[in-house]
């Protein structure tokens, strides 16, 4: 299995000699506008791609988490062949339908394709009204045959229903969303450090990738802050925090 953070939660994901494409978010930097009610009014994204749009179109699939634009943008909706197979949650169907997608697969609960098992599950974007507002959101879990089982967290914080995907399905790899997204009033509304060490209490025999960082303008958990408590509590071999670009190849 061979994963590629490209940017953000845009992430490329081979298994079981299938290219994924997950989250396309491929507009250039400072294309789009910034979030409101943040200190950092930088525009939207903060970096560049480290490889064209076009490279990307080649995947045989996409999966798409939710529909907010740092997870798919209209730069990813023109760029990607309409025809092309596009999994996602029930909820954000008509929208990927409107922007002319014709074959799009919604995973209610779980489905197989070539081989590879893709099951959805429960996600929170953060806490109490604000998640309401935020919702619909979901996490995924694929495996395939002799493959690793990876957990996607999708933007979500750590509650009751992420232990519970873990205990269900004990993941080999966790891609954790892990910029701390946040607004200038009220809680995270991804995850930081302290729900990386809770994944690491629940499930010690996962690896975690924290990706969603340094990209858009409220995340606040830097790349640099959380090699620094990796380094401090010896985790360099359990929590991988790669470059934009950069790919991690996992076994079974």
């Amino acid at each position: 299995m061979n994963l590629q953070l490209i940017r953000h939660a845009t992430l490329l994901l081979s298994i079981n000699k299938k290219t994924i494409l997950i989250d396309p978010m491929l507009s250039p930097k400072g294309a789009l506008e910034p979030v409101k009610n943040v200190a950092n009014q930088s525009r939207n994204p903060l970096v560049d791609l480290p490889v064209s749009a076009e490279d990307l179109l080649t995947c045989d699939a996409v999966l798409i988490t939710h529909t907010h634009r740092d997870h798919f943008d209209d730069a990813a909706a023109c760029f990607l062949p309409k025809n092309k197979l596009i999994f996602c949650q029930p909820k954000d169907v008509e929208k990927i339908n409107k922007s002319g997608f014709i074959n799009v697969v919604p995973v209610k609960r779980h489905l197989n394709w070539e081989g590879i098992s893709i099951a959805r599950t429960p996600a929170r974007h953060g806490h109490g009204a604000t998640a309401l507002g935020l919702a619909p959101v979901s996490g995924y879990v694929l495996c395939g045959p002799a493959e690793p089982t990876v957990y996607i967290t999708g933007d979500s914080i750590f509650y009751c229903e992420t232990k519970k995907a873990l205990d269900k399905y004990k993941p080999n790899i966790v891609i954790c969303n892990a910029g701390q997204a946040a607004f200038s009033a009220g809680r995270p509304i991804t995850m930081g450090i302290e729900d990386i060490q809770k994944i690491l209490s629940c499930s010690p025999g996962s690896d975690i990738v924290a990706v969603h960082m340094e990209a858009w303008n409220h995340c606040v958990l830097t790349r640099n802050h959380l090699k620094k408590y990796v380094d401090e509590n010896n985790l360099q071999s359990k929590v991988h925090v790669p470059e934009d670009g950069e790919e991690i190849q996992f076994v079974k």
